[in-house]
């Protein structure tokens, strides 16, 4: 029966043949299995750990896994906010011959959470606000590439810290379809989807004393609503300008370079008489600020993590007097003297905690948080050594997250660093 299973990976992987696929998926060996958190899902789901990656394991029927599987793969080319496809099995069997489900196989996400391990320790309602924020853009950068969810909520996401702020990324593609365009009808429709579950998660966390007392779980499913459709609203409504104010044309780019959005197309219209200008972007790409830090310096990070290294590489310019140079010239300067050697200061047994971009992020902010405390100008070597001392020695490590069970065991919100 051995010779009947069938693997299809984007990446082959002869070590997939080790695996126990003639055992249910619960039934795997501990020595397997990878202890670490899990969201709710209506399927088994475990974590191994494979040719040093750690690999997300969902028994599934035969259809759905190849149909999800191959969604994923065009997901991948589409560069979306999701889990990476690796394989999917089929053919599986008992060492009785009993037929098993097939298994759809993805990367796992490195520094990710699921959002009832950010709740365990009662997440405080801004941090609420801020997941609920990623969730929302997530929604919109999915609908841009035409891809309708059809079951949107927090159990199918995963968050990662991004500067101030969590980056979210979509886990479970089992009920989605990639089409040209949304309609209005499918977009309202999945968002309703979405409100109603995230409400009925949060009421679940409310029911098990895991929500703040001051966050109600419907007015957060309204925030929900509400912050996707202004987001909707400014990357794509129509604006009717002036023909004699053009440079609000310029206006509307760089507003949308604000929100991490590049305009790739934009569509521009006058009327008969030549009097107004109608804009609309065409095409839109979330990315901005990675993208353009990632041209200056190969620093592949997250886009608010990215805002913030261009800031301090938009002050070093002007501390160090070179406005006047090259800013290719001044990144690699900024890279070599000040990103890097502050990096390399962490010690290799607690660069697991967090990205190194995450790291910096935060070094930073323990530097003006002394700064303010002390009064004086902090050097960045002194923030980096305090930082490591007092900061990142205590944080726990979210680079693999080992936990005996997810679901009991509190996980302390640290994010703020003063």
């Amino acid at each position: 029966m051995v010779n009947a299973l069938n693997i299809s990976a984007v990446a082959p992987d002869p070590a997939l043949f080790d695996l126990p696929w003639d055992l249910p998926l619960e039934d795997w060996p501990q020595e397997v299995v990878a202890a670490l958190p899990r969201g709710i899902s209506r399927h088994v789901v475990r974590f191994v750990k494979l040719s040093g990656s750690v690999l997300a394991v969902k028994e599934i029927a035969d259809y759905a896994a190849k149909r999800e599987y191959d969604l994923l793969k065009e997901l991948a080319n589409l560069s979306a906010p999701s889990v990476a496809p690796i394989a999917v099995v089929s053919g599986r069997r008992t060492a009785k011959g009993q037929p098993l489900d097939s298994a759809l196989l993805t990367q796992h996400l490195r520094f990710s959470l699921p959002y009832r391990a950010l709740f365990s320790y009662r997440l405080r309602p801004d941090m609420a606000t801020r997941l609920l924020d990623a969730l929302a853009l997530l929604i919109v950068q999915m609908h841009l590439l035409g891809f309708y969810w059809g079951d949107v909520s927090l159990s199918n996401t995963l968050f990662r810290r991004d500067a101030t702020e969590f980056a979210a990324y979509m886990v479970d593609a089992e009920t989605g379809a990639l089409h040209t365009k949304l309609s209005d009808g499918q977009r309202e429709y999945d968002i309703e989807l979405a409100r109603t579950n995230v409400i009925g998660e949060l009421m679940d966390l409310e029911a098990g004393s895991m929500l703040e007392e001051d966050l109600d779980p419907v007015a957060v499913g309204d925030l929900l609503v509400e912050r996707y459709q202004q987001l909707w609203r400014a990357l794509t409504e129509e604006e009717t300008i002036s023909a004699d104010a053009r440079w609000r044309l310029q206006d509307r780019i760089n507003r949308l370079n604000g929100l991490g959005f590049d305009v790739a197309e934009m569509s521009m219209q006058t009327d008969p008489d030549g009097t107004t200008l109608h804009i609309r972007p065409q095409v839109v790409d979330a990315g901005h600020h990675s993208r353009r830090l990632f041209r200056l310096t190969g620093l592949d990070v997250q886009e608010n993590q990215a805002r913030r290294l261009l800031n301090d590489l938009d002050t070093y310019r002007v501390h160090s007097d070179q406005t006047d140079v090259d800013e290719s010239f001044v990144a690699h300067d900024w890279l070599t003297h000040v990103f890097e050697p502050a990096v390399r200061s962490v010690p290799r047994d607690l660069r697991g905690k967090l990205e190194l971009p995450q790291i910096y992020h935060e070094i930073l902010e323990h530097r003006w948080f002394m700064s303010q405390r002390e009064s004086r100008y902090v050097p960045l070597e002194e923030a980096v050594k305090s930082y490591i001392d007092t900061v990142l020695t205590h944080r726990r490590d979210e680079s693999e997250l080992i936990l005996a069970d997810t679901l009991q065991l509190p996980i302390q919100d640290d994010i703020q660093m003063g």
